[in-house]
């Protein structure tokens, strides 16, 4: 069967988000997010200038977390391309995440903190889909060892998880199994 999806036409835009985690010195992890728009077909702009096919945004966002609490230590962002020049002022815009812990209203923190006529909708964007994607690095980094059961640890692990999709549901048998085993209410 085919889809009704198939691409048939030719290749207008893509975005790409890359998220990687690497080990920084055992406590802390960096995480990296990439974000590249690339546009394949020359256009026009709204008010009729043209605009050159090739890349339209390509910034990263790297974030030095603490695995204790899930703390940002430190923000990088490097703007390698953007459409306009005037976007460059936007470099700093995150700057004041430094010192949130990524945590349940991360998201909506960063909106509060980084949109508006300061910010940058892209980097915004990105730092939202490198989130949950530091639960993950945070989740590689934690296993490669064997460590010591700390319940209060696994509760502040698995408290901002629930409810964050259907496996996770409040109700469910996956967060009734860490309930009973953490003594969670």
């Amino acid at each position: 069967m085919q889809s009704i999806w198939k691409s048939k036409g030719k290749k207008l835009h893509t975005r790409n988000i890359k998220i990687t985690t690497y080990d920084y010195d055992g406590q802390r992890i960096i995480v990296e997010g990439i974000l590249k728009d690339d546009r394949f077909q020359k256009s026009y702009e709204i008010i009729g200038e043209p605009f050159p096919r090739g890349v339209i945004h390509h910034m990263a966002i790297r974030l030095l977390v603490n695995c204790s609490d899930l703390l940002i230590e430190d923000v990088d962002v490097d703007l390698a391309a953007v459409p306009q020049e005037v976007c460059r002022e936007t470099i700093d815009c995150l700057a004041p995440i430094k010192g949130l812990a990524i945590t349940n209203g991360f998201t909506s923190k960063v909106k509060q903190l980084a949109l508006g006529n300061k910010g940058c909708t892209h980097l915004v964007e990105l730092i939202q889909a490198m989130a949950p994607a530091i639960f993950q690095g945070f989740a590689a980094h934690r296993s490669q060892k064997p460590s010591s059961f700390d319940p209060d640890q696994a509760k502040k692990i698995i408290q901002p998880l629930i409810n964050t999709c259907h496996a996770w549901r409040e109700d469910g048998p996956f967060v009734e199994m860490f309930r009973k085993k953490l003594n969670m209410q």
